[in-house]
Parts: C-alpha cells; sequence; structure tokens
C-alpha cells in the first residue's frame, strides 16, 4: 500500500470519526475543581446515623440545662439541709414530690440540686481530663512515634509512670495536697495521657516509614509539617474515638474512686458521691430512687459519649465519604 493510499485513509478516518474541540479554559478549570471538603463529608455521614444525632443533641441539651439550671426559678440550694416544719427536724428520705422533685436524701438535701450540681462536677472532671489527654497524649505519641531519637526516653518515662498503680498516685497526692476538686483533676492528668500517647505511637509507627513520607522528607519538609500534614489526618478517626471514649471514662473513674473512698469530699456533689449513697440504700425498695435518679444522669452521659464516638470515628474515615 502506498503512501499516497496511506495518507487518504488517515483523512477519511480524521474527518469521519473524530470531531477536534478547540481548547476552552474555562471549561479546563470546571473539568478540575472538586467541590469535595473532608469535614462537610464527614459531618454528612454522621447525620445518617439518627440515633448519634439525637444523642449528640441530648448531650447538648444536657450540658445547657446543667449549666443554668442554678439560676432557673425556683431551684434549691445542693449543699442546704431542709428541715420539716412539722417535727423541726431533718427531713430526711422525703419522697418526690411537687417540690422535691427527686426527694431527699438522708440528711434532708434537695436530690434534684444535688444530681444537677453533681452532674456539673463530673462532666468538669471528664470534659478537663479528656482534653488533657487528647493534647498531651496526641503531642507526646506523635513525636514518641516518628522521632526515633525520642523512642527510648519517653519509652523509659512511660515506663515508670504506667507502672505505678492511679490509686498509689491518687492517695500520696491527698497526703500531699488538699483533697479536693483541683487534686481529683491533677492525679487523673498525670496519668491519663499514657493511653493516648501509646495508642498514637503504635498507629504512627505503621505508617510513619510510606513512600509519601519518605518523599516528604527527601524534600526537605520540616518533621513538624509532616506529623501535623501526613500523619495525624491519617488517624482523625480512630483519634477522635478515644477522645470521645476520655470523657466518660473520666467520669467512670470518679465514680470507682468515691466507691473506694478516695474520690471527692460528700461537701462536694458528684455523681459519684451520690451513686455511692444511693448504693448503701440500694436494699431499702422505698429509697432505692437515691440512687436510681444519678445512675439514670450517669448512664445517659456514659452512653451518649461512646454511641456519638464510634458513629463519629465511623464518620472520619475517608472511605465512608461519598
Amino acid at each position: 500500500m502506498g503512501s499516497k493510499t496511506i495518507d487518504k485513509l488517515s483523512d477519511n478516518i480524521n474527518q469521519n470519526l473524530f470531531e477536534f474541540a478547540e481548547y476552552d479554559d474555562e471549561a479546563a478549570k470546571r473539568a478540575g475543581y472538586s467541590n469535595y471538603s473532608y469535614w462537610r463529608s464527614t459531618w454528612q455521614v454522621f447525620t445518617q446515623n439518627k440515633v448519634a444525632v439525637f444523642l449528640l443533641f441530648l448531650i447538648i441539651g444536657l450540658l445547657i440545662f446543667t449549666a443554668i439550671q442554678p439560676f432557673l426559678p425556683n431551684q434549691k440550694s445542693p449543699t442546704k439541709i431542709y428541715i420539716d416544719e412539722k417535727t423541726k427536724m431533718q427531713l430526711r428520705n422525703h419522697k418526690p414530690d411537687s417540690e422535691f422533685w427527686f426527694g431527699t436524701n438522708s440528711i434532708g438535701q434537695d436530690l434534684w440540686a444535688r444530681i444537677w450540681s453533681g452532674t456539673r462536677t463530673s462532666l468538669s472532671i471528664g470534659i478537663l481530663v479528656g482534653l488533657w489527654e487528647a493534647v498531651v497524649g496526641i503531642i507526646i505519641g506523635a513525636m514518641w512515634g516518628y522521632v526515633r531519637s525520642l523512642d527510648r526516653p519517653i519509652t523509659e518515662i512511660y515506663n515508670v509512670i504506667n507502672n505505678i498503680p492511679t490509686t498509689i498516685i491518687l492517695i500520696l497526692l491527698t497526703y500531699i495536697m488538699r483533697p479536693g476538686l483541683s487534686t481529683m483533676i491533677f492525679a487523673m492528668c498525670m496519668t491519663g495521657w499514657l493511653g493516648m500517647a501509646r495508642f498514637v505511637r503504635n498507629l504512627i509507627v505503621i505508617i510513619r516509614d510510606r513512600e509519601y513520607n519518605l518523599a516528604s522528607r527527601c524534600l526537605g519538609t520540616p518533621t513538624r509539617r509532616i506529623v501535623t500534614k501526613n500523619l495525624l489526618p491519617y488517624l482523625v478517626s480512630v483519634i477522635m474515638l478515644r477522645i470521645a471514649l476520655a470523657v466518660p471514662a473520666a467520669i467512670g473513674y470518679e465514680v470507682f474512686l468515691t466507691y473506694i473512698g478516695l474520690g471527692l469530699p460528700v461537701s462536694i456533689p458528684s455523681l459519684g458521691n451520690l451513686i455511692n449513697e444511693g448504693r448503701a440504700l440500694m436494699m431499702v425498695p422505698s429509697l432505692r430512687y437515691q440512687l436510681i435518679f444519678p445512675a439514670v444522669v450517669l448512664s445517659v452521659i456514659t452512653i451518649s459519649f461512646y454511641v456519638m464516638g464510634n458513629a463519629f470515628a465511623d464518620s472520619a474515615d475517608p472511605r465512608n465519604h461519598v
């Protein structure tokens, strides 16, 4: 077949089968544009879980109500002891009615006011300890896992602190410091970051030597930028789950410490104190309300954070995004 025949066939193919398009700069820009947003997609996936959304609004409402409860009308003091006008004695174990919505405890204090005051105390402990665990644990864990020169010294510090029982630390701090809210928060913060740091460190060790991180190091990218841009975004889902679970874990730990006698003083209402007081009366059917009410509030808080944490962890995984 001659060259003229080939050129003729090429002209026929070009004219019959193809339509040449001119370059359009605006169309090229539109083709390269994506309106994908990580956090918007995370929220869209999260809102598909109706139970998690309901619990989110429930917790938000609980936080708001707990904060404004003392300023609402007809609210009683959580520490005041009320006197029976007939007997002129303490209004002990008064059953719930229109005046005392949750009844009174064994010394005549209003249980409604004490429960919400205790909820504020326990949520303060949980949120502060959870934030400390998140910030300190993530920072130390990221440096521990990525900077090889820090692996041995941080490991030794971790082993020393982790091998000392937390209850021993709390007992020592009780003798050194004055028992109270700040002492408990300080003691929990001293050991609360260990689990998060170890968790983040193990995850970063797995992904630190992947190709994109090696390329970043070869290009001279600073360590801080590699950690914040290359490593931590891949761990958002699991980190958020740990943070969400840290709040109810701290509250539960406060309840446990109160149960064994190392918690807050009785003068400071907390869910731990209230449950411990109600536990002593649980065998008396007419007084079980003193255990049921604080136990329900504690259960709502812990279950809500657990469900929301799991739902948000799934939502934050980019593989679940559309």
